[in-house]
This record gives structure tokens, C-alpha cells and sequence, in this order.
């Protein structure tokens, strides 16, 4: 499965984007996702995830509300819709999947990744 992330950029605060995570591979529908984050100098952190369905969802707290993870699999494509952006938000954020395990909030639950998209919230 290759991962291609689009669709940051940079918003003011309170503004919206939208992320895409468009996926390549037969297995995909098969795989739950994931929106992961990382700012300057610090760790990768969980932002959201999904289940093959779409019917099952997970966020972090600091996005639950604001954010809202969705998949269509006809066409192998994962969202993220950020509403009510904070410049706490700046981060590059990455997309990632995996056939299945028992976690779904931590780096090393997913096997394939994107390769990232920069999205920057000004104050």
C-alpha cells in the first residue's frame, strides 16, 4: 500500500482544511487509517484513525470535535476535516494504515505511511 497526503496549507485561526490521503493497492479497504501529527521538535502524535468500514472512528482529545476522520473506499481515498484550526495545530500531519492489530493510537501500530503535509495555523 503507498500513501500520498495533500491538501495543507497555511489557514488563520478558527479557518478549515480539509486533508486527503489518496492510497494505491487492492488490500486498502481492507486497512484501517490514520491521521498522525508531528510539530518541530517534538514526537509524533495520534490525531485520528478509522476502521476498513468507517464505521468506527478514534480521535485525540485535543482535536475531538474539530475534527472529523472519513474514508471512501471506491476510491481508496481517507479525509480529514479540520474545522476551528488553532495555531497549536501547526504540525506536519501523515497519513498511515495497517491490515490490523489491537492499538490504533500509536506510531508503531501502522506499517505504511505517507509522506506528510504541512499545514500551518496562524494566530
Amino acid at each position: 500500500v503507498q500513501l500520498q497526503a495533500s491538501g495543507g496549507g497555511l489557514v488563520q485561526a478558527g479557518g478549515s482544511l480539509r486533508l486527503s490521503c489518496a492510497a494505491s493497492g487492492r488490500t486498502f479497504s481492507s486497512c484501517r487509517a490514520a491521521w498522525f501529527r508531528q510539530a518541530p521538535g517534538k514526537e509524533r502524535e495520534f490525531v485520528a484513525a478509522i476502521d476498513w468500514s468507517g464505521g468506527v472512528t478514534y480521535y485525540a482529545d485535543s482535536v475531538k470535535g474539530r475534527f472529523t476522520i472519513s474514508r471512501d473506499n471506491a476510491k481508496n481515498t481517507v479525509y480529514l476535516q479540520m474545522n476551528s484550526l488553532k495555531p497549536e495545530d501547526t504540525a506536519v500531519y501523515y497519513c498511515a494504515a495497517d491490515l490490523g492489530g489491537v492499538g490504533v493510537r500509536k506510531v508503531q501500530e501502522y506499517d505504511y505511511w505517507g509522506q506528510g503535509t504541512q499545514v500551518t495555523v496562524s494566530s
